[in-house]
Protein backbone atom coordinates (compact mmCIF):
# COMPACT_ATOMS: atom_id res chain seq x y z
CA UNK A 1 0.00 0.00 0.00
CA UNK A 2 2.89 2.27 0.66
CA UNK A 3 4.11 1.85 -2.94
CA UNK A 4 0.68 2.67 -4.39
CA UNK A 5 0.37 5.71 -2.15
CA UNK A 6 3.80 6.94 -3.22
CA UNK A 7 2.92 6.45 -6.90
CA UNK A 8 -0.26 8.47 -6.44
CA UNK A 9 1.65 11.27 -4.74
CA UNK A 10 4.23 11.37 -7.55
CA UNK A 11 1.46 11.45 -10.18
CA UNK A 12 -0.34 14.22 -8.31
CA UNK A 13 2.87 16.26 -8.05
CA UNK A 14 3.53 15.86 -11.78
CA UNK A 15 -0.04 16.88 -12.56
CA UNK A 16 0.28 20.02 -10.45
CA UNK A 17 3.61 20.83 -12.12
CA UNK A 18 2.09 20.49 -15.60
CA UNK A 19 -0.87 22.65 -14.58
CA UNK A 20 1.42 25.40 -13.26
CA UNK A 21 3.49 25.26 -16.46
CA UNK A 22 0.28 25.59 -18.47
CA UNK A 23 -0.82 28.65 -16.51
CA UNK A 24 2.57 30.34 -16.86
CA UNK A 25 2.76 29.74 -20.63
CA UNK A 26 -0.51 31.57 -21.20
CA UNK A 27 0.79 34.90 -19.89
CA UNK A 28 1.77 37.57 -22.39
CA UNK A 29 4.85 39.08 -20.67
CA UNK A 30 5.98 40.85 -23.80
CA UNK A 31 7.73 37.77 -25.13
CA UNK A 32 6.67 38.09 -28.75
CA UNK A 33 6.89 35.13 -31.03
CA UNK A 34 9.44 34.89 -33.81
CA UNK A 35 9.21 37.37 -36.65
CA UNK A 36 8.32 36.29 -40.17
CA UNK A 37 11.72 37.44 -41.48
CA UNK A 38 13.74 35.11 -39.27
CA UNK A 39 13.08 32.17 -41.56
CA UNK A 40 13.40 29.60 -38.81
CA UNK A 41 11.18 26.74 -37.80
CA UNK A 42 9.49 24.06 -39.78
CA UNK A 43 6.38 24.43 -41.81
CA UNK A 44 5.46 24.09 -45.43
CA UNK A 45 7.99 24.78 -48.14
CA UNK A 46 5.16 25.56 -50.56
CA UNK A 47 4.41 29.09 -49.42
CA UNK A 48 3.14 31.31 -52.20
CA UNK A 49 3.09 35.09 -52.34
CA UNK A 50 -0.51 35.17 -53.60
CA UNK A 51 -3.26 36.07 -51.11
CA UNK A 52 -5.54 33.32 -49.99
CA UNK A 53 -9.01 33.20 -51.48
CA UNK A 54 -10.86 31.82 -48.47
CA UNK A 55 -10.30 31.76 -44.71
CA UNK A 56 -9.33 28.10 -44.79
CA UNK A 57 -6.88 28.69 -47.62
CA UNK A 58 -8.48 26.44 -50.21
CA UNK A 59 -11.34 26.32 -52.63
CA UNK A 60 -14.78 25.51 -51.22
CA UNK A 61 -15.55 21.83 -51.19
CA UNK A 62 -18.44 20.57 -53.33
CA UNK A 63 -20.31 19.30 -50.28
CA UNK A 64 -20.11 22.70 -48.57
CA UNK A 65 -23.38 23.88 -50.10
CA UNK A 66 -26.29 24.14 -47.67
CA UNK A 67 -28.87 21.39 -47.55
CA UNK A 68 -32.06 21.97 -49.56
CA UNK A 69 -34.24 21.28 -46.50
CA UNK A 70 -33.57 22.18 -42.87
CA UNK A 71 -35.23 20.67 -39.84
CA UNK A 72 -35.96 23.60 -37.56
CA UNK A 73 -39.13 22.43 -35.88
CA UNK A 74 -40.71 19.18 -34.85
CA UNK A 75 -41.56 18.24 -38.41
CA UNK A 76 -40.46 15.13 -40.16
CA UNK A 77 -38.15 15.24 -43.14
CA UNK A 78 -40.77 13.42 -45.21
CA UNK A 79 -43.25 16.26 -44.55
CA UNK A 80 -40.85 18.92 -45.87
CA UNK A 81 -39.94 17.24 -49.13
CA UNK A 82 -42.53 16.60 -51.83
CA UNK A 83 -43.11 13.00 -52.75
CA UNK A 84 -41.88 12.03 -56.21
CA UNK A 85 -44.57 11.25 -58.72
CA UNK A 86 -45.03 7.60 -59.43
CA UNK A 87 -44.63 6.42 -62.95
CA UNK A 88 -47.53 4.57 -64.49
CA UNK A 89 -46.82 0.98 -65.23
CA UNK A 90 -48.15 0.04 -68.61
CA UNK A 91 -49.26 -3.52 -68.75
CA UNK A 92 -48.44 -5.51 -71.86
CA UNK A 93 -51.22 -5.69 -74.38
CA UNK A 94 -53.04 -9.03 -74.26
CA UNK A 95 -53.59 -10.84 -77.45
CA UNK A 96 -56.88 -12.73 -77.61
CA UNK A 97 -56.55 -16.50 -77.79
CA UNK A 98 -59.10 -18.81 -79.23
CA UNK A 99 -59.87 -21.85 -77.23
CA UNK A 100 -60.66 -24.91 -79.36
CA UNK A 101 -64.19 -26.14 -78.83
CA UNK A 102 -64.89 -29.74 -77.96
CA UNK A 103 -67.60 -31.64 -79.70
Amino acid sequence: MLIFGALHLVALALGVLLFVMFLRSDRADGGDGPEEDEGGGGGSDRISGAPKTSPSGGIPLPDAEPAPVRLRGHQKLADLRPRPQRRRVTEPARTPRRVPQRH
